[in-house]
């Protein structure tokens, strides 16, 4: 008996210390996790506050004059919306992005498509019936989500800078760990805007015109802009993934074709045959930035990073450092 009580009590002692074991280690692994995501953070927001506050303050003036515009009339409105969204969008595209396609022509590519798929936006909408009013109303959900985005354009300068800094250091390890952190930031915050935009609808309006048709108009396509915001949290920074880790090329191609081969064509259907105008030709143009978006992700989620470094190593390694300029290889490794 003594010694069944002897064995017992070891016993005990022994499952006491090993789960007194197991919650350290859970702890010091909370610990380090958490260490992890400040440190991650805090190298993430030295590069996208500065860009975020450049972008952002920039696109205000663009918003704050189109507000202005908006209240001497309707037809003015019409007319900055058009001067703004179509031709100086095109022009921004050509000359703004001209450092970026000296260095390198697949990036300039790639976010020139980009800028001047909602320009097509309007200038589709322009054909429609009620034609001042539809432009009116898209302009100022498109100038609204536009300003969303800078800050998603922010993290996507973040995303590029730490996935190349990382994948340059040879850690896959950290360079999975900061895709993961800045599109779970930008998302957060992207779904924040997306529910304050769907429930204020219509009354945003007031703040750019007086015009209660526009201001009805604007209230219905609050749901689209609603989603346009949350898609535009993720896909900038998975484009910056891209340029990070010089898919600029691939992701070229695939903003051509999610784009220009299913966004429009889907758009033009839906709103010139089925009648359904503006919000059919920018429903259209939301399934080719979902198209777009899912791409993206599936190229991520499938890359072997650790391949991935290796052939950035042998490219290092075959040309020297100064003629090969630090590029990482152009073509995807993809886990099997």
């Amino acid at each position: 008996m003594v010694d069944y009580l002897s064995e017992r009590l070891i016993k005990n002692g022994e499952d006491q210390e090993e789960e007194r074991g197991n919650n350290i280690i859970i702890v010091e692994k909370e610990e380090k996790l958490k260490d992890m995501i400040l440190h991650e953070n805090k190298k993430l927001w030295v590069v996208a506050a500065p860009a975020i506050f450049t972008r952002f303050s920039t696109m205000g003036v663009n918003v704050i004059s189109l507000a202005f515009i908006g209240h001497i009339g309707a037809t003015e409105l019409a007319a900055y919306s058009l001067i703004f969204t179509v031709l100086l969008r095109f022009c921004i595209g050509i000359l703004d992005l001209w450092p970026v396609v000296k260095l390198s022509l697949s990036s300039g590519v790639m976010l020139c498509v980009e800028l001047w798929y909602n320009s097509i936006l309007v200038l589709l909408t322009g054909n429609f019936k009620n034609a001042e009013v539809q432009i009116d109303a898209l302009s100022i959900c498109l100038n609204i989500n536009g300003w969303e985005m800078m800050i998603a354009l922010g993290f996507m300068s973040a995303a590029c800078v730490r996935v190349a800094n990382e994948l340059g250091r040879g850690s896959s390890k950290a360079a999975k760990f900061s895709i993961m952190t800045i599109v779970l930031i930008s998302s957060a915050i992207g779904f924040t805007l997306a529910l304050f935009f769907f429930f204020l609808r219509g009354r945003l309006a007031f703040v750019f015109t007086k015009s209660l048709e526009v201001v009805k108009e604007v209230d219905s396509l609050s749901p689209l802009l609603a989603f346009s915001v949350l898609l535009n949290s993720v896909q900038p920074v998975l484009s910056g993934v891209a340029v990070g880790a010089g898919w600029q090329t691939i992701v070229a191609y695939v903003n051509i074709i999610c784009y220009y081969l299913v966004g429009i064509p889907v758009g033009v259907m839906l709103g010139y045959f089925l009648q359904l105008q503006v919000t059919g030709v920018w429903m259209g143009m939301l399934i080719g930035t979902l198209v777009q978006t899912i791409a993206l992700v599936i190229i991520t989620s499938k890359t072997d990073w650790d391949e991935q470094i290796k052939g950035y190593m042998k490219s290092r390694e075959d040309k020297p450092s100064l003629e090969n300029g630090g590029k990482f290889p152009s073509r995807l490794l993809i886990q099997d």
